[in-house]
């Protein structure tokens, strides 16, 4: 017998299946609904922040994507309403908020991205996320029926 063989009296090892990441990605899924929920609250306070005082935030020169301060403390709020219910729903199990999440991470990068002037930390932070987030709702395979 070879040593590479296993034993039959043990259990298989089902930690790992043919793509190698469904243990990340079934548990990276829980953590992107936490994700999605705590970056939509904190775009919730970003936003509130935006609308209620236009100096919390330095403003930008010339800079080609620059909207009024209240515009983008608008865009945060309602973004980060529905990325926190969406992120609910994901925590839920909804059938409807892996692609939505997928398609709210996406537009939410887009947004931080063109914020990044304004908090370059934070926009680098909420992008992570969202990469991280889209990663983890593509690469869940827990509904799909398996052998």
């Amino acid at each position: 017998m070879s040593s590479s063989a296993t034993a039959p009296d043990k259990p298989a090892d089902h930690r790992h299946d043919e793509s190698g990441s469904a243990l990340w990605a079934s548990g990276g899924t829980m953590f992107a609904g936490v994700l999605m929920m705590v970056n939509g609250i904190l775009g919730i306070f970003e936003g509130i922040a935006g609308i209620a005082k236009d100096d919390v935030y330095e403003r930008v020169g010339d800079y080609v994507y620059k909207f009024n301060l209240t515009a983008w403390g608008w865009i945060h709020l309602v973004l980060g309403i529905l990325v926190t219910v969406v992120g609910w729903g994901i925590l839920k199990g909804a059938s409807w908020a892996r692609a939505t999440g997928v398609a709210l991470a996406a537009l939410a990068i887009v947004a931080q991205f063109l914020w990044l002037p304004y908090t370059p930390v934070w926009a680098l932070i909420s992008i992570a996320i969202g990469v991280f987030v889209i990663w983890a709702l593509c690469n869940d395979r827990s509904d799909v029926a398996g052998p």
